[in-house]
């Protein structure tokens, strides 16, 4: 069990909480194996009609714990992140997101593969891939596009612009918009309205909601996957990783 990712079974609903508020939730590749296992898990458990995801403290989160992510990094087995964004993926129960705060990298990406996502007013979303030498993941270069336009996924995906709630509402990537701290709230309404459906009316409906691309979102993460391994291992990544740091440390006093 991973301290930082909390895990709660209760009433039909897989409760996932990001538990580092510390560091805004940065996800280290040991938070990463336990959301995939906690997804894959689900997908076989009949008691879970429903999964859940939210973060503690001022953000959603900050996306990658980047010095972790390059140090604790396996090189000889699938990287966790990867094993998360295809369970997500195939994922065959409503996934439901309360969003505030930042959504960083994998923070806003992830949300590609929820059934409904929350997001409270002063929500920010962004994909800085590049920025780091990295690539795109959560097959968000064949989904931002098609939700958002080219153009738009372009100054959000090259030149790493971030947007806000408004906008993730008007292309699609949230469902709802609701004043900040009422995030959790509208989650535990949202939930509520789902569970008191038919069980198996919603099972079917979620499955022909997801079954149209999924062979082709899968296809892509596999694509980006290969790209994003490979740059891990550059030198331009450790680069613009070490810059990044230089930058968030500031000048000397």
């Amino acid at each position: 069990m991973v301290k930082e990712v909390l895990i709660e079974r209760a009433n039909g609903v897989l409760a996932i909480t990001l538990a580092r508020p510390d560091r805004r939730n940065a996800i280290t590749v040991a938070m990463y194996a336990a959301l995939a296992e906690a997804v894959e898990s689900a997908a076989t458990d009949g008691d879970v009609r429903l999964i859940t995801i939210r973060g503690e403290g001022q953000d959603f989160t900050a996306g990658n714990d980047l010095a972790d992510f390059l140090t604790a990094l396996p090189r000889d087995e699938e990287i966790p992140v990867m094993r998360l964004l295809r369970a997500l993926a195939l994922n065959p129960k409503p996934l439901i997101a309360a969003v505030h705060g930042n959504a960083v990298g994998i923070g806003t990406t992830l949300l590609l593969h929820c059934d409904l996502v929350i997001a409270e007013e002063s929500a920010r979303f962004s994909m800085p891939f590049v920025d780091l030498g990295l690539v795109p993941e959560a097959a968000s270069s064949l989904l931002i596009p098609q939700l958002a336009g080219r153009r738009r996924a372009a100054s959000w995906l090259l030149l790493g612009d971030s947007f806000g709630a408004a906008e993730a509402l008007e292309f699609g990537l949230v469902s709802h918009i609701v004043a900040d701290g009422s995030a959790q709230d509208t989650l535990a309404e949202v939930v509520q309205r789902l569970l008191a459906k038919p069980k198996e009316a919603l099972q079917l409906t979620q499955d022909l909601l997801r079954r149209g691309n999924s062979g082709e979102i899968v296809e892509r993460i596999e694509l980006e996957s290969g790209y994003f391994a490979e740059r891990l291992e550059s030198a331009e990544v450790k680069a613009a990783i070490l810059a990044f740091f230089e930058r968030r440390a500031g000048p000397a006093a």
